[in-house]
């Protein structure tokens, strides 16, 4: 298919800004500001209620809505649970390769922009379609192969355990600062082949750049600069880790490829097992007979993990698809090179297959909280080894653990792509690391 004619920077044929009706064919409203009456899915006011923005514009718009994000940079975001499955099963129409991305290409957006971390090109599975995708994602899931089983589960409970025996004898805790924050990260220091030192500093980094703002750059060159300085170590002393499982690869990836999924895999899976892992708490500590269940023996871990991965998943918004074509989706006119953002959250809530979100999903795992298609996440079981080990080693260090703050006092902090609970503060009964 031959692209045309090159667009102007003012051709807006298929910009969002320039598509923003409502569904009833009415202007869209304006949102703090924005231009063109539309939705920033960043600041301050995106910072609280990310999912009411989520809901007020499936109501205005629909399966699909135009919004902005940073630097009012114009998105289509998916809000339907079947546009969403839709997007993500067809790369054809629905391009991972962010080279295909007209404000980027036309420079409107560039290298500065706060948008990058998460959605420039890198030579990585995620920015890649067909065989390319498939060298790349062989090398990783091969790789990753190699670290999972009980080692994982050893090395969640070694710190875990290490994590609590710091607060173990004050009686009172902060379960997002002091345990969730930082488990997952140190975890993936023994995986990576790092030193558990690197663990603290690594897991601030990864949460700017999933946050964005103005430090998103600066923190993920820091990333960069670990993982080049590991890379070299493990060239010339291989072990049996991740890193060194991705140096020796079959696939023979190069030394930008080598660093691309170092980073990818390790902000991946810290930010959002850490955040699965809080939302995990939150909800076993805000409902005792889900805590009765799981120190009973009743419950299993995993059915909370799915009613969390459905309700509250740890990647509200997944950056992102680039059209390949001009098409049409939820009868809005995408134009080849606009960017969608997916609402991963918004789908899995969408009324058209949950009619009642408060029925109970246990048993169902069609969610979109792991992405879906040929990019679905490969890391799942990794992640969930780390949260099924450490609620297991805290119900059974902290006897009496119960929230020290009403519910509804537990507060959310929100960026473009995640929401991640603020604090939760606990009580038990103090022990000693001996008893």
């Amino acid at each position: 298919m031959t692209e045309g004619p090159p667009r102007r920077p003012e051709d807006t044929r298929g910009c969002p800004v320039a598509h923003g009706a409502r569904r009833d064919g009415a202007p869209g409203r304006a949102e703090n500001g924005a231009p063109g009456g539309l939705t920033r899915l960043y600041g301050p006011g995106a910072a609280t209620d990310p999912q009411g923005i989520h809901e007020r514009l499936r109501e205005e718009y629909g399966a699909v809505a135009p919004v902005l994000l940073e630097g009012d940079v114009p998105a289509w975001l998916v809000l339907g649970y079947r546009e969403n499955r839709r997007v993500l099963d067809n790369a054809h129409q629905f391009s991972r390769d962010a080279r295909l991305w007209r404000d980027r290409t036309e420079g409107r957006v560039d290298d500065m922009s706060p948008l990058i971390p998460m959605l420039g090109w890198r030579p990585d599975c995620v920015s890649q379609d067909g065989a390319p995708h498939r060298r790349l994602r062989g090398a990783v899931t091969d790789s990753l192969r190699t670290v999972e089983g009980r080692g994982i589960r050893r090395h969640a409970a070694h710190f875990a355990h290490r994590q609590i025996d710091a607060f173990a004898g004050t009686g009172s805790a902060d379960l997002v600062a002091e345990f969730a924050e930082y488990l997952p990260m140190l975890v993936l220091t023994r995986l990576f082949g790092l030193p558990a030192a690197e663990g603290r500093s690594l897991a601030v980094s990864c949460s700017r750049v999933i946050r964005g703002g103005e430090d998103g750059l600066t923190h993920n060159a820091l990333i960069m600069g670990v993982l080049a300085d590991l890379a070299e170590r493990k060239r010339a002393e291989p072990a049996a880790d991740f890193t060194s499982g991705l140096i020796d690869h079959e696939a023979d990836l190069d030394e930008d490829e080598i660093l691309s999924h170092l980073r990818l895999v390790l902000i991946t899976a810290h930010t959002t097992t850490s955040n699965l892992l809080a939302r995990v708490l939150q909800l076993v500590l805000t409902d005792t007979s889900r805590l009765a269940g799981l120190v009973g023996g009743e419950l299993d871990v995993a059915a909370v993990v799915e009613e969390v991965l459905w309700n509250t998943p740890p990647l509200a918004v997944l950056p992102g698809r680039f059209a390949a074509v001009d098409l049409e989706l939820a009868g809005r006119s995408v134009k080849r090179g606009d960017l969608l953002v997916l609402g991963l959250g918004a789908g899995n809530l969408d009324p058209e297959i949950r009619p009642d979100a408060g029925v109970s999903v246990r048993g169902n795992r069609s969610h979109l909280a792991f992405s879906g298609g040929p990019h679905e996440c490969p890391g799942q079981g990794i992640g969930q080894a780390i949260i099924g080990t450490a609620v297991d080693v805290l119900l059974h260090r902290l006897p009496g653990l119960r929230l020290a703050v009403p519910a509804a006092e537990l507060t959310s902090t929100a960026s473009t792509w995640e929401a991640r609970l603020d604090r939760l503060p606990v009580e038990f009964t103090a022990r000693t690391p001996e008893e």
